[in-house]
């Protein structure tokens, strides 16, 4: 069951149905255990950002690691943590009036176990700001929606010229027997997928991929915060090796990541 609060405290209905009703804010999502995250420096620092951008407002860094650090359980369980930024007292008509911004966090029980390999397709859309981790889920979810309707686990999405940028909430990373390849296109720039790249030891590029390139890679990963390193076993008609020993490496490579103190 998710846990809520609103600036340490619990979260008051009426706030909770402002950031409903006018679904304007940023967030950013880590996994936290025995009060240690991996990337909680880069997490920070994606939240006093997008701050800015979203709100044209400063962000308290040790503020939000205090939120964060008083919403761990006790036991040091895992957990998935959410921080959301958004101002209460905007409303529809005049979103440009100076922001207060306010911080949201949810837990909920991290993932017992690390979940299959996915199958995607590719799909055309592009996320609103795709530099900022906004709270503008609607596309992203129903662009999920019709591919699992279409007996797809998630999609992938293309820009307007056809290259690959990202997955609906992950980032790609593309192994073509060599080297690992990370797609050049607008897309959020993932703290997994940054953490992933420094400590890989293997050579890696980044450069744009288009849908027709994808049958020349034999192996894919999604990364994200949430679940770390996950294969892919197939985009579109391309078929890809989940049980590929670069999968195996690239899980290590970022599980030796330090995680921080919170």
């Amino acid at each position: 069951m998710a846990e809520i609060e609103i600036d340490g405290a619990p979260a008051e209905p009426a706030h909770l149905a402002a950031l409903g009703l006018l679904n304007y804010g940023h967030f950013t999502t880590l996994r936290a255990e025995a009060g240690h995250a991996r990337g909680l420096a880069l997490h920070l620092d994606r939240l006093v950002r997008d701050c800015r951008t979203v709100f044209g407002a400063a962000l308290d860094r040790d503020e939000a690691r205090a939120r964060i650090r008083r919403a761990l359980p006790a036991d040091g369980a895992p957990v998935i943590v959410r921080v959301t930024v958004f101002d209460p007292a905007l409303g529809l008509e005049r979103p440009s009036a100076p922001a207060v911004p306010h911080l949201l966090v949810t837990t909920r029980p991290a993932p017992a176990t690390a979940p299959g390999p996915l199958r995607v397709r590719t799909a055309g859309y592009r996320r609103e700001l795709p530099e900022v981790k906004h709270v503008g889920l609607f596309g992203l979810l129903h662009q999920r929606r019709l591919a699992q309707l279409d007996g797809y686990d998630d999609v992938l999405l293309l820009d307007e010229a056809g290259r690959v940028s990202e997955g609906a909430t992950w980032n790609l990373a593309l192994y073509d027997g060599r080297s690992l390849v990370w797609p050049d296109a607008a897309a959020l720039p993932g703290v997994t997928a940054a953490l992933l790249a420094g400590a890989h030891p293997g050579p890696q590029r980044c450069e744009p991929v288009t849908v027709d390139a994808l049958g020349g890679f034999v192996a894919a990963v999604a990364v994200n915060a949430g679940v770390g390193v996950r294969p892919l076993a197939a985009i579109d008609g391309a078929v890809l090796d989940p049980a590929h020993p670069v999968v195996g490496e690239l899980r290590a490579a970022y599980e030796g990541v330090e995680p921080e103190r919170i």
